[in-house]
């Protein structure tokens, strides 16, 4: 397992500064996801952590040891891609074992370990076949067995289940997580999808254009968000933002923002007036989406209630659960 500091670290590719001074402690056996919208610099941290890209400023330490300027052989790593980059004319065999047979070790060590690794990820009678005639699933996994092989001390996965359909994906994730509690190897995970990072870190790292907003354990950041862009971004469907004026949601006297979270709404009694828009039952809930006033709301109930298009409903709410924010978009204490 391994320790990774993360000091003050920037990247810029010419004047333009994508990463703009990062500072995060991982530590032993966490799996730590890194989330954020495209082009906020998630994976090129990835990447300087890698070694695959150089760093502009700032320092990436691998237990104490500084490893700006070392290769990416000797940092003790395996990185997992998207595209799973297995070599086409290899078997899956060959393709799990090539970083071991790189070191030179022994025919036996390498098939003990190549077994192993696909009996754990359940490929093992796939070992004589070549990427081009496996599923996604499949390529994925020869993906992470070719990296568990390598015994490494840090694992990064670079949005791995990104090519993956949503029935698999949902799978793929359970996998991961029993993976890392089985080898307990420190875990750096890059993800554009807000579930994916709720569902599988121990903690997430928010970012945006290069700059961190929040980090936290997955609950913490879902019941106290820092600001409006991680209660937008954290949670599925949506956090409803709404200005205190238009809102009419009574708060801190500072308050530009309320925030309720969709499931922390009432549908009846004497709550706000708005009109339906859509109604989406799923069986053991109905999402709905209302308008009030000029502005989209979007509730979710986790009971089947009898409302269509074009009804009045009333929206309580729950007191309990209202986040207020100021006029800079941070939260406020209240």
């Amino acid at each position: 397992m391994a320790r990774v500091s993360i000091r003050d670290v920037r990247k810029a590719f010419g004047s333009f500064e994508v990463v703009k001074g990062v500072s995060v402690e991982i530590r032993d056996g966490e799996f730590v996801v890194l989330v954020g919208p495209s082009g906020c610099g998630k994976s090129t941290l990835l990447r300087m952590i890698a070694g695959l890209e150089e760093i502009t400023g700032g320092e990436v330490a691998i237990d104490g040891r500084v490893v700006n300027d070392a290769p990416s052989k000797d940092r003790d790593i395996a990185m997992v891609f998207q595209n799973y980059a297995l070599y086409p004319h290899m078997t899956v065999a060959e393709n799990m074992g090539f970083s071991l047979r790189l070191r030179g070790a022994p025919r036996t060590e390498i098939e003990a370990k190549v077994g192993e690794a696909a009996r754990s990820l359940e490929v093992a009678h796939l070992l004589d076949r070549y990427p081009k005639s496996l599923s996604g699933g499949q390529r994925q996994r020869v993906a992470m067995g070719r990296a568990i092989v390598r015994s490494p001390r840090l694992f990064l996965f670079d949005e791995p289940l990104s090519n993956l359909d949503a029935k698999l994906r949902v799978a793929m994730r359970s996998e991961l997580r029993e993976l890392h509690a089985r080898l307990g190897v420190t875990s750096i995970y890059v993800t554009h999808d807000q579930i994916e990072a709720m569902t599988m870190a121990d903690r997430i790292v928010v970012l945006r254009d290069g700059l961190i907003e929040q980090e936290g354990a997955p609950l913490e950041l879902y019941d106290r968000p820092a600001n409006t862009f991680v209660a937008g971004f954290i949670g599925s469907p949506a956090m409803n933002l709404l200005p205190v004026a238009e809102g009419g949601v009574a708060g801190p006297v500072a308050a530009a923002t309320v925030g309720v979270r969709p499931e922390h709404f009432l549908v009846g009694g004497q709550g706000l007036p708005a009109r339906v828009r859509t109604v989406e039952p799923t069986g053991s809930e109905t999402l709905i989406v209302a308008q009030m006033g000029d502005r989209p709301v979007t509730v979710l109930a986790r009971e089947r209630l009898a409302v269509a298009p074009g009804d009045e409903v009333r929206l309580q709410p729950d007191p309990r659960h209202v986040h207020f924010f100021g006029a800079d978009g941070r939260r406020l204490a209240a």
